[in-house]
């Protein structure tokens, strides 16, 4: 198999694996869908996996958060998320209505950010899906940007509309298209016009504003990765080089993937003809950069991943290795809220779901959570006795919260419920802040406090790490951070 050839048949796995991402695909079902032997899709599956792209899971197929790397390579590249995200996310929050930025992708669209107003009958485009030009405002936007704005009137569904700009250039040129989009229970199309476009013109102003200024700095991309015993090294490089290729906004030189990537500028060369020919890299002069169409490589399916989903498998994991129930919760005001969770099967043990809310005082997951926030927020907690040794004093609270920030982790024993000790220590999101927390917990007759720092600390604080190289693979989401609760999704 040549180079090329390699790199091609390992997209062809990729994008078939994404074409389906849930439970059940299968290396049978890859082999139909691409036409490849089952000897090349095997090779490919196992050298995706020692990337981290995907996860064989028994017979089944999954993709892996670290998969987004190579959306966010193009999205990187394009430039366009990153310096327009503030104003989509400030226009949601003011307009209250649903807000997405799209990018042509040869007859379609693809949808590059989105802001969702929460609300019962929702509308959510996810980040890489792609929608016909002809029937969608943001498509119609970018076919005629002559024209004074665009209008979606249940085009691609009944009862779902939208109006939309396009944002220009430096060059002057339709970039993307800025859209608003509602349902009919709530606006016309002409009454959505009247209320949204006085304001998306303003922002289209900040917005070609910000891409008329100085490109942010080159990010940093990893050098190509070992692909392990019987991986496939030109799948490994050529993924190597499609990431180094949105390394810097506007794409960079074979001279500059090389240097990247570590590899020979004749393999870096090689790859970029194959993503070039294959409709995922374009020249613009001395420069490669990415297009559109890497998105459609599972990028849709993981954006739209709840935190829950995500930590989900490493919870698993945690719980066959510790033979206690574990869970990751959140913080929400003064309550940790759970949202993964798996319980272990025995005549006495720990009865919690997912939306479970507790206070974040009397548990080590809040513990852990408040120690990342004010102090001010944690002097405005009362604690009051929830058990016979719930700790009430605000001071000794303070104390036990400062202890848990020195720590990296928190023990609480017996305090939200007398018989249950729990250990937990922090999750960290892409800017390093706590997103979370995860813990085990156990009846206090199965493990003392030093069983618990012994035998379950060391395999928690892995697990942790796991989730948050995962996470990591997200973007960055200092824009949210404004967000009141409940108006605009969460961050994972």
């Amino acid at each position: 198999m040549e180079p090329a050839g390699t790199l091609e048949r390992g997209l062809m796995v990729l994008r078939a694996c994404a074409a389906a991402p849930g439970r059940g695909t299968r290396a049978t079902d890859l082999v139909r869908a691409t036409g490849l032997a089952r000897a090349t899709v095997d090779r490919a599956l196992a050298t995706l996996a020692g990337l981290g792209y995907l996860r064989i899971d028994g017979r089944d197929v999954l993709l892996a958060p670290r998969l987004m790397e190579l959306g966010e390579a193009y999205l990187t590249c394009g430039g366009l998320r990153d310096a327009l995200a503030p104003a989509a996310c400030e226009l949601a929050r003011e307009l209250k209505e649903s807000v997405s930025l799209a990018v042509r992708d040869g007859d379609a669209v693809r949808f590059i950010a989105q802001f969702a107003r929460r609300r019962t009958m929702s509308i959510v485009f996810r980040v890489g899906d792609q929608l016909p030009a002809d029937r969608c405002a943001a498509g119609l936007a970018l076919l005629d940007p002559a024209a004074p704005w665009a209008e979606d009137d249940q085009l691609i569904e009944p009862g779902l509309i939208a109006v939309a700009l396009p944002v220009r250039g430096p060059d002057g040129k339709a970039a993307c298209a800025l859209s608003v989009v509602s349902h009919t229970s709530r606006h016309t199309v002409a009454g959505l016009a009247a209320y949204a476009l006085p304001r998306m013109r303003e922002t289209v102003k900040r917005m070609e504003a910000a891409l008329a200024g100085p490109p942010p700095e080159p990010r940093p991309a990893a050098r190509a990765p070992d692909p392990g015993e019987g991986g496939l090294q030109s799948l490994a490089r050529g993924l190597a080089v499609l990431v180094a290729l949105g390394s810097a906004v506007g794409g960079v030189s074979l001279a500059g993937a090389a240097r990247v990537t570590g590899l020979p500028r004749a393999t870096v060369r090689r790859a970029v003809h194959t993503l070039e020919r294959l409709g995922y890299a374009a020249a613009d002069g001395n420069r490669h950069l990415l297009l559109p169409k890497v998105l459609e490589l599972g990028y849709a399916h993981l954006s739209a991943r709840t935190l829950g989903e995500i930590v989900q498998p490493h919870l698993a994991d945690l719980v066959a290795r510790v033979r206690e129930s574990a869970s990751v919760a959140v913080l929400s005001g003064d309550d940790v809220v759970y949202v993964a969770r798996v319980p272990t099967v025995s005549i006495m043990s720990v009865n919690i779901t997912v939306g479970t809310h507790f206070p974040a005082y009397a548990t080590s997951m809040g513990r852990v959570l408040l120690a990342d926030q004010p102090a001010e927020r944690l002097a405005a907690i009362v604690p009051r006795p929830l058990s016979r040794y719930t700790v009430t004093s605000p001071a000794e609270l303070a104390a036990a919260v400062r202890q848990a920030a020195a720590d990296g982790y928190a023990l609480v024993d017996q305090e939200l419920e007398e018989g249950v000790r729990s250990i937990a220590v922090p999750v960290r999101g892409p800017g390093g802040r706590t997103v979370a927390a995860v813990n085990v917990a156990t009846h206090a007759s199965r493990a003392t406090p030093a069983d618990l720092l012994r035998d379950v600390l060391p395999a928690l604080t892995e697990a942790a790490t796991r989730m948050e190289a995962d996470l990591a693979h997200l973007r960055d989401p200092t824009w949210d951070d404004a967000a009141p609760p409940g108006d605009l999704p969460a961050t994972f």
